[in-house]
């Protein structure tokens, strides 16, 4: 069912820069980083207050999941082949064939994702998002969520779900 209503929440300041790599069976891409950018667009009817969803309301809850991953290394924890060793206080250290790397556990956001794809990380967002409005009870008039994260001008992953109800 397509929403009478939408809004959209692109803001400069809804961005994180995160080291990451890809790395799958046979593959593994440099470690390198990226300044990402996070849209939000949400649809639904209005409730009482002529809103769908109050945009400031939408801007903080963003603001602070961006603000978790902010310049830190992304670790996907449900990887398939990174093997993740968190047994030496203060490091986190993230083994992929014959390759390590060890981290300032301070330094490392520990997602549970995958793959830290763009794809996966608009997932994530929309995951943490959407169980930060269903605890604020700011659900009852919204159909569906959907958050883009670019990685560069140009170039974004977006992911889009109806909301279900409880």
């Amino acid at each position: 069912m397509k929403s009478e209503f939408s809004i959209h929440v692109a803001k400069e300041n809804l961005k994180f820069s995160a080291a990451h790599f890809i790395a799958y069976k046979g593959f593994r891409e440099p470690l390198h980083g990226h300044n990402y950018q996070v849209g939000v667009r949400v649809e639904g009817s209005l409730a009482h207050t002529g809103y769908v969803v109050d945009f400031g309301l939408i801007k903080k809850l963003t603001k602070e999941i961006v603000d978790r991953i902010d310049e830190h290394t992304i670790v996907p924890e449900r990887s398939d082949c990174l093997r993740i060793d968190r047994s030496v206080p203060g490091q986190v250290r993230v083994r992929y064939e014959n390759d390590e790397f060890v981290f300032p556990a301070g330094d490392v956001a520990m997602l549970p994702i995958v793959h830290s794809s763009a794809e996966e990380l608009a997932r994530y967002i929309w995951e943490e998002l959407v169980a930060a409005l269903r605890s604020r009870g700011a659900l009852d008039e919204v159909a569906a969520v959907e958050v883009s994260v670019a990685e560069g001008p140009g170039q974004a992953a977006i992911f889009q779900r109806e909301i279900v109800r409880d």
